[in-house]
């Protein structure tokens, strides 16, 4: 189904209603009222036999007690009103369907996609805060609870109203007695919700985030699986993720407990109305306040308010939790740090010259400057080498060209251009990123090297994999191209991976290469194909390089010496050996 939501609705109605978790809710369906409307309207008309038979049931008793003449005829009459109610139940039924269903999918979807377009845009420093798992739970779970308490709140609660004000209504004018006793039970309703509401509301914030939790950590388990089998470390992640699932445990049971005593007290309580009202109302038979067929009348609405308080009672529980999950992907929709590029200047073209001036960073919430006061002119088409110890600044810089975070003070010029002003999707067009860890997904070959790249031909493809040395790979594989590498490309080594990653560069023909350690965990055969697959891909190409191995610098126009995030040395790999200053006593260690 077209998902024609619009996602501005979402983060609009959170900040309209703040904290109130169920107006924020409403505001969702912004556009759909109508359909809530028609879905109501078609309910009404389906379920309208439900309420006609105890009437028609009472009135047949009446007729056949009473003796009256004309009894037949009005049995008859009742018959038809009734079967004809009955056949229109099936239209009806679907209408109700159809246009409930439509309103609460397309959101469900409306959201999801929100959700996916949010995290796309949140900036990379603060990407890092968002778990993995967290993030899978908020899409999948918390949506789909979202979408159970809209069908409670629009379909069921509207509907549990209906059949309570239609029953009310009924018995208020044929015996405002009974109607006083009807109503008795409302207070006691009420008594029952206040008692247990807050309660419940907590332990399914608990819950929640429980399972939150517990779905990041399952995540970790996974990727680590390698490491913690290679250090015989399974005992102990097993007992990590054991009192994980026991912590999950133990606030389900407690959720469970609260809500079973919920039902059991609010069922005890009904039924023993049920049958005061049984009792009561044959006793206005007897003394002849009321018809003896309308007994049956008022036994039947009785028994449908008390199943509809029942349900609205039983509902609270899941609309609590849902509501919690709509607070809960508040915190995504809400995040405002947000790469903001509506109406910077687009870049048409890139050359590949940057100016470093005067560049301070430092990460949100810290107080340390990662980079502090650095200035460096990079021309069109050079090479340029980052290396030094750990926590030197290197990633940092890598982060600071790729525009994932942005300058604290001083400029960074991309073409004369500021990159604060510059439109970063633009500018990422003309960018090829190799990382150290490369990242593929579960599909072929070919669909890993033309990703994001719809118009390219066979040839370029062709071309692309013998320049990245991947030939010798793809033609030892019964399905070339259109071989499957596994999830995570599991089924290909390390080098063949790496090659892979600079084939997907090659194949967007960039203006700027970025290369963060692409070959740091490479032996030295697979370190032999892939410096050459760099060497093809860095020509003519403004690159950049953080790297320590020697294969891979000695290449550069220039190596950028850094040690705490500052440049202590510039110059070429033999002008910094005959230096003898703080790269050689790096490269002599």
């Amino acid at each position: 189904m077209e998902n024609k939501t619009d996602r501005s609705v979402f983060a609009e109605s959170y900040k309209k209603h703040g904290n109130n978790s169920l107006l924020v809710l409403i505001g969702f369906y912004k556009g759909y009222y109508l359909n809530f409307l028609l879905s109501t309207i078609f309910y009404v008309i389906k379920h309208s036999p439900v309420w006609v038979l105890p009437i028609a049931t009472a009135n047949i008793i009446n007729y056949a007690t009473e003796g009256r003449q004309d009894a037949w005829f009005w049995v008859i009459v009742n018959a038809i009103v009734l079967f004809v109610l009955v056949i229109m139940n099936v239209p009806a039924n679907y209408l109700h369907m159809h246009f409930r269903s439509k309103a609460e999918r397309s959101v469900e979807a409306g959201l999801r996609s929100a959700l996916v377009h949010k995290i796309q845009h949140i900036s990379m420093p603060y990407q890092s805060d968002l778990e993995t798992g967290r993030l899978s739970s908020k899409i999948m779970r918390d949506v789909e609870a979202i979408e159970t308490v809209s069908n409670q709140l629009f379909t069921n609660l509207l509907n549990i109203c209906i059949n309570i004000a239609v029953a009310l209504a009924v018995t208020v004018t044929k015996s405002k007695i009974v109607f006083i006793f009807f109503i008795m039970m409302v207070p006691i309703s009420g008594a029952l919700v206040a008692a247990f509401r807050t309660k419940i509301r907590t332990i399914n914030k608990n819950f929640r985030k429980e399972m939150e939790t517990t779905s990041a950590k399952v995540i970790e388990m996974v990727e680590m699986m390698p490491v913690t089998r290679a250090h015989a470390l399974e005992k102990k992640e097993i007992s990590k993720m054991d009192e994980q699932v026991g912590h999950i445990a133990e606030q389900g049971y407690n959720l469970d407990i609260v809500q079973t005593n919920f039902g059991a007290v609010s069922w005890a309580i009904f039924q023993s109305f049920q049958l005061g009202c049984l009792v009561f109302t044959s006793y206005l038979a007897l003394k002849g306040r009321i018809p003896v067929g309308d007994v049956v009348l008022y036994q039947t609405y009785f028994t449908t308010i008390v199943n509809q308080v029942s349900s609205l009672l039983n509902i609270i529980p899941t609309i609590t939790k849902g509501l919690e999950s709509v607070n809960s992907v508040g915190e995504v929709l809400l995040n405002d740090n947000v790469e903001v590029n509506k109406g910077k200047y687009e870049l048409k073209d890139l050359k590949g010259s940057y100016e470093f001036k005067n560049i301070y960073y430092r990460y949100p919430n810290s107080d340390n400057d990662i980079i502090k006061g650095l200035y460096l002119s990079v021309k069109e088409g050079e090479t340029i080498a980052f290396v030094g110890e750990s926590g030197a600044g290197k990633t940092t810089m890598i982060n600071l060209l790729i525009g994932f975070c942005l300058p604290t003070s001083g400029s960074l010029l991309i073409d004369g251009h500021d990159i604060t002003e510059i439109n970063l999707r633009t500018y990422r067009e003309y960018l090829a990123v190799v990382p150290q860890n490369t990242v593929l997904f579960s599909g072929t070959i070919r669909e890993n090297i033309l990703y994001g790249e719809d118009n390219v031909s066979e040839e370029m493809l062709q071309k692309v994999i013998d320049e990245s040395g991947l030939r010798s790979v793809v033609d030892s594989l019964p399905d070339g191209v259109d071989t499957s590498l596994g999830e995570h490309g599991g089924r290909f080594s390390g080098g063949q991976r790496q090659r892979l990653a600079i084939a997907r560069a090659l194949v967007r023909n960039p203006k700027v290469i970025i290369l963060d350690e692409a070959t740091s965990a490479l032996d030295n055969i697979s370190e032999k194909y892939v410096t050459g697959a760099l060497d093809n891909l860095s020509l003519g190409r403004t690159t950049f390089i953080v790297a320590h191995r020697l294969s891979t610098i000695e290449r550069a126009d220039r190596i950028v010496v850094m040690k705490e995030g500052e440049i202590v040395e510039i110059g070429t790999y033999k002008e910094l050996m005959n230096q003898k200053g703080y790269f050689y006593e790096m490269e002599s260690r």
